[in-house]
């Protein structure tokens, strides 16, 4: 079919970007692995259709469709096709709507979406399939073999296990003592936690620090001049731990040991730790004796007025970390007031600019359409706009000139009606002053009466000729509105050459059940006329044929008379038929012929409008070089 142009002769963009989906849907398809896409004997719709169906059922879905191939189905047939195939996508929870008549005529951007969405459901499910198939296959074989690492894991299992096994059993806590039967129930937890630990010879309690660490803690506050706080501090942490070593030591007299050959040690085994440990212990002999010579040569007026110092530095440290700590909660708090300000304005930029881009594109889209319209109408419509703002504004102007002038009016009538008051007038005529007063006041009342109405008139008459003007811009908006812009003409062309393809079809398959039709009938009407010819005729030669010998040779011989005719007729039928053949044959080698040029034709505009687009670029560069 040929591709539908523009009133230049050149082909529509919406058809070039047709064209282009229908590019990219026929290579999505070939990439999924429907490989018939490929072949170029085939229809457009054949192929999108085919790969759709292809992917439906690659997904596990069923179709209801044919499963010969048929080429050059009609138009019902493919509506019925595309029918199904939309039927099936609900099923398959496609998040892209489509209908019928967009795959019978062919709709390349609407059908895309749903052929990828298709494509993509198809790779997962292959690859699904293929997991599963993996794994059956694995499972399968390690059925019925296995493999060499497999047979030497079986053969070290038993060991692996046997020596774990032994393992846990040899490092696995073995009780080494045994509360006496009659010893006192313990009620605190914690007492009940230490008896536990120590029935299997762990001890769980305050915790040590070795003699050489306490030295080393006793040389730093005395040379900071903490010593009395952490002598007091070392005292009560020496009461502790006796206090913890009585209570760990009256738990040990409650228990038995489990095993005495395993807690009794020999003295070779308690003279070898001797030997071992004995650099260490006179060491730390020695630190103790340096430190308790320092201790004894302190004064103690010293100690009271360090402490003293001691306990002020505390107090003032304490302090300055209390402001600080407020001082960091209010950075705090500001900063979090910040960033929310922060977070609010970087919205408020982000909202703006989203906001911009629209104007920019609206903008942008209102000079395209007003770069297409034309030029005298819209320069008669700014100007008719225009007018129209003028309009309004003076609208406005004489609105407020006429409510001051109302106020005005109005004060002055105030003011007449309380010169012309009753005591005002008894006041007067008692005065003796003259009654022209009276008479002039109420002249100026007509006369401001009169301005009033003439001002009242004349509003009138201003909003009627705006009313005009504005009638007239709503009938020219409305004529403007009628004219069907460049899309919608391209719409409604698309759509007179699909409704013109879809009549072309149906009167071409109209055609052809006349022509089968009258076809038949000439077959029916020309048999019928034989057969009665031939039933008369044989009637009346049997009648004459049974009379004598040379009646009946006569008969034959008009009987093979007949059979000649009719051989002779079929002949001509079959002659007729191979000239119907070769012109149809003719026929199909002129449109090849044509359909070939159209794609030269195609191919020849499309490289003319290449190379002018190139020259384009190359006088928009010379000039720029110019200038």
């Amino acid at each position: 079919t040929a591709t539908p142009q523009g009133p230049g002769g050149q082909p529509h963009p919406e058809d070039e970007e047709q064209n282009v989906k229908l590019t990219e849907i026929l290579e999505l398809l070939v990439a999924a692995g429907y490989f018939r896409a490929r072949i170029k004997g085939l229809s457009p719709f054949d192929k999108v259709v085919g790969g759709m169906t292809w992917c439906i059922t690659t997904c596990n879905f069923d179709v209801d469709v044919d499963l010969l191939f048929q080429e050059n189905s009609t138009i019902g047939q493919k509506i019925a096709l595309s029918e199904k195939i939309v039927s099936v996508l609900p099923r398959m929870k496609c998040p892209h709507q489509l209908e019928p008549h967009q795959i019978q005529g062919m709709d390349f951007i609407h059908i895309f979406p749903v052929v990828q969405w298709l494509v993509k459901r198809a790779i997962e499910t292959k690859e699904e399939m293929g997991d599963y198939i993996r794994s059956y296959s694995v499972s399968q074989f390690q059925k019925t073999y296995s493999l060499p690492e497999d047979d030497d894991f079986i053969k070290r299992k038993e060991k692996a296990i046997k020596t774990v096994v032994d393992l846990s059993e040899v490092y696995k806590p073995r009780r080494k003592y045994k509360r006496h039967q009659g010893a006192e129930e313990l009620l605190d937890e914690e007492s009940r936690i230490h008896a536990t630990l120590l029935e299997y010879g762990r001890r769980y309690g305050f915790s040590r620090q070795s003699k050489t660490e306490k030295a080393e803690d006793k040389k730093t506050a005395l040379a900071a001049g903490l010593s009395a706080t952490e002598k007091a501090d070392a005292h009560e942490e020496d009461e502790l731990r006796a206090a913890e070593e009585q209570r760990i030591q009256s738990l040990m007299t409650k228990m038995t040991a489990m095993a005495n050959e395993e807690s009794r040690l020999t003295a070779s085994s308690v003279g070898q730790i001797v030997g071992l440990c004995s650099a260490e212990i006179k060491q730390i002999v020695s630190e103790y004796a340096e430190k308790q010579s320092e201790l004894s040569t302190e004064e103690s007026p010293e100690k009271l007025g360090t402490s003293q110092l001691h306990r002020r530095k505390v107090i003032s440290l304490n302090k300055q970390i209390v402001q600080k700590t407020k001082h960091l909660e209010e950075l705090r708090a500001n900063h979090t007031s910040l960033q929310a300000r922060y977070n609010e304005a970087k919205k408020t930029l982000t909202e703006l600019k989203t906001y911009s881009e629209k104007l920019d594109k609206e903008q942008a889209a209102l000079e395209k359409i007003e770069s297409k319209a034309d030029p005298s109408i819209l320069q008669n419509l700014r100007a008719l706009v225009a007018m129209n703002e003028n309009l309004k504004s003076q609208e406005q102007e004489f609105k407020a000139h006429c409510r001051e002038e109302m106020t005005r009016l109005q004060q002055e009538i105030e003011n007449l009606k309380a010169e012309r008051a009753p005591h005002g007038d008894e006041k007067t005529l008692s005065s003796g002053e003259p009654p022209g007063t009276l008479t002039s006041a109420m002249t100026h009342d007509d006369d401001l009466d009169r301005r009033y109405n003439m001002e009242k008139e004349k509003l009138y008459k201003i909003r009627l000729l705006q009313a005009r003007r504005n009638r007239e811009i709503a009938i020219l908006h409305r004529k403007i509105d009628e004219v069907p812009s460049r899309a919608e003409l391209i719409q409604y062309q698309k759509r007179f050459i699909e409704l013109y393809r879809q009549i072309s079809a149906v009167h071409k398959e109209t055609k052809q059940f006349f022509t089968l039709y009258n076809t038949l009938d000439d077959k029916k009407v020309y048999l019928e006329k034989e057969v009665r010819t031939f039933m008369k005729r044989k009637w009346l030669s049997s009648q004459q044929a049974m009379a004598s010998p040379a009646a009946r040779d006569q008969f034959l011989r008009q009987m093979e008379q007949i059979v000649e005719g009719i051989k002779q007729s079929r002949m001509k039928m079959e002659k007729k038929k191979q000239e119907n053949k070769m012109r149809r044959d003719q026929l199909n080698d002129q449109y090849l012929e044509l359909l070939e040029k159209q794609r030269l034709y195609f191919k020849t505009v499309k490289e003319f409008k290449e190379e002018g687009r190139k020259n384009e670029m190359l006088l928009s560069r010379v000039k720029a070089k110019a200038s």
